[in-house]
């Protein structure tokens, strides 16, 4: 963390550590940095703490702010230096900005397995109760009605999208799909048959 020390006696070993952002320094009591000191104006000079370090701006004090015994209007503030406000004397001990960085919990990109509803459909992953529907054309992700995405164009036909990476989906067959018999395969299979029947051989089949 950013951190000053007070060296001028009187004071005690007084740290003054610093907040993000502007950082008021003087004698008044409104200031963050409060120095009761005559040669300390009532809003001396201003320490703005960011990301990448501590600068100092002059507030028009009138006995002036020194770094290394150097008069400075703004300058940047170094761990190490002597900041010097009308007569009191600072060490800097860090220019640290102490910010956190959150951390976020990701969601696992890996899907849940599909399950087998009674009539051998393939159910959505994340409603077993639900066939699945759709199919992603990318990651291969099954999706029922429910939880696919639907972009509706004005005048076009609806488009259906992955709910996971938003790339276009095929549908997905509920059940297998069955070929549906001609007339002469279903009637072979309600006659028992394995060959056609006599009457249409001789009327010209096989």
């Amino acid at each position: 963390m950013a951190r000053l020390l007070i060296k001028t006696k009187g004071f005690g070993e007084r740290a003054l550590v610093l907040r993000l952002g502007v950082n008021r320094v003087g004698r008044g009591p409104e200031c963050e940095l409060c120095l009761d000191h005559p040669t300390v104006s009532t809003r001396h000079c201003d320490l703005i703490l960011t990301a990448s370090g501590v600068d100092v701006r002059d507030g028009g004090s009138t006995n002036g702010t020194f770094i290394n015994g150097t008069p400075v209007r703004e300058a940047r503030l170094e761990s190490g230096q002597t900041l010097r406000v009308g007569d009191i004397e600072l060490g800097v001990e860090s220019t640290d900005a102490p910010i956190a960085i959150p951390q976020f919990e990701r969601p696992s990109q890996v899907p849940p397995p599909p399950g087998v509803l009674p009539g051998g459909q393939i159910s959505c992953p994340r409603h077993l109760q639900a066939p699945a529907t759709f199919r992603c054309t990318e990651c291969k992700e099954l999706m029922c009605n429910g939880c696919v995405k639907v972009m509706r164009r004005k005048g076009g036909r609806p488009h259906f999208l992955c709910v996971r990476c938003s790339h276009p989906c095929e549908p997905f067959p509920a059940a297998p799909s069955q070929k549906k018999k001609g007339f002469l395969e279903l009637l072979k299979s309600k006659l028992g048959l394995k060959s056609k029947p006599a009457f249409l051989r001789r009327a010209g089949g096989k």
